[in-house]
C-alpha cells in the first residue's frame, strides 16, 4: 500500500509565520509519533483500491468535479473553474482523458469520503492538520525560511508550483506545467516528497469552529507568487467534505501500532 516514514514524537510551532489571518496565532503544540506516507496516493494506488472493492467515487455517481480551465476572461475568479460532469479520479482532464501516463500522478477528483474509503481499506486514516502541519515541518531545510519547501537559496524549484503569472500563464520553469508525477522532487528531511505544492491534501480536521469545511493542506501547482503563496507549511484551505477538485489529493497515515 506504499512506502511510509517514521515521524517522531515532540513538539512545534503550529502556525509559524503566518500570512493569512487564518493561519495564527503561532501555537506550541505537541505531537505523537505516527508513520505517514512518504508520498501522495497516486492513480497507480487508487486503481487497485478500485479494483479490489468496486468502489465508485462521488464524483462517479454525483455529476463530476471541478476542473481548473484556462480562462478568456481572467479576472473573474470563477471563470478559472467549471464544474465538468465527466471529469472523475479515472478522467481526470473530463471528456476524452484517461489515466494514460499518469499511472504516478496524484489522484484526484476524490471527496473526503473517497478520501477515507481508500485510508480504511489501506489500513490507515488520514492525517489530522496538526499531524500533516508538524510533519512538514519537522521536513523544511530552513526552518526559519518558510519557503524553504519550495525552493532552494539560489531559486531552483522543490516543489510543483505555477511558475509564471496566475493565472494567465504557468511557464513550467519547475519542470512541469499542470500536475507532477509523485518524487520528482527531492524529499524533506524526514524523507517525504512534496508536501508542498502539486496537490492540496485532505486531512480530518474541520476548517474552523461550526464551518462546515474540512481543511486541506500543503498548497498546489495553482499556488504561485502572483497570487495564494499558500506553497508553506502554515499555509491552510478548505473544501467541502463531499466536494472535489482536480488539485486536491490526499495521503494515508498509520498509527504504531496500525503500521506494517
Amino acid at each position: 500500500m506504499g512506502t511510509f516514514a517514521d515521524v517522531p514524537g515532540g513538539g512545534f510551532i503550529m502556525g509559524a509565520d503566518p500570512v493569512y489571518a487564518e493561519e495564527g496565532p503561532p501555537t506550541k503544540v505537541f505531537v505523537s509519533p505516527f508513520r505517514l506516507q512518504v508520498h501522495e496516493v497516486t492513480n497507480r494506488q487508487f486503481s487497485t483500491f478500485v479494483a479490489e472493492t468496486g468502489y465508485i467515487t462521488e464524483a462517479e455517481r454525483n455529476g463530476g468535479s471541478a476542473l481548473f480551465v484556462k480562462s478568456r476572461t481572467p479576472e473573474n475568479f470563477m471563470s478559472w473553474w467549471r464544474l465538468d460532469p465527466l471529469a472523475t479520479w479515472k478522467t481526470p482532464g473530463g471528456e476524452g482523458s484517461d489515466l494514460t501516463g499518469r499511472d504516478n500522478h496524484p489522484v484526484v477528483h476524490l471527496s473526503l469520503n473517497d478520501a477515507r474509503a481508500y485510508a480504511s481499506w489501506a489500513g490507515g486514516r488520514l492525517p489530522t492538520e496538526v499531524e500533516w502541519e508538524y510533519a512538514a515541518s519537522l521536513g523544511l531545510f530552513d526552518p526559519d525560511d518558510p519557503r524553504s519547501g519550495m525552493r532552494r537559496p539560489d531559486g531552483t524549484a522543490r516543489a510543483n508550483i505555477w511558475t509564471g503569472f496566475f493565472p494567465i500563464q504557468d511557464t513550467g520553469s519547475d519542470g512541469f506545467e499542470g500536475l507532477a508525477p509523485v518524487g520528482c522532487f527531492e524529499p524533506g528531511l524526514t524523507g517525504l516528497y512534496d508536501m508542498i505544492g502539486n496537490v492540496w491534501e485532505w486531512t480530518e480536521s474541520p476548517f474552523g469552529p461550526d464551518v462546515p469545511r474540512i481543511t486541506i493542506k500543503g498548497g498546489s501547482y495553482l499556488c504561485s507568487d502572483t497570487y495564494c503563496r499558500r506553497y508553506r507549511v502554515a499555509a491552510r484551505d478548505s473544501m467541502e467534505p463531499d466536494f472535489s477538485s482536480s488539485h486536491v489529493g490526499f495521503r494515508i497515515l498509520k498509527d504504531p501500532a496500525l503500521a506494517d
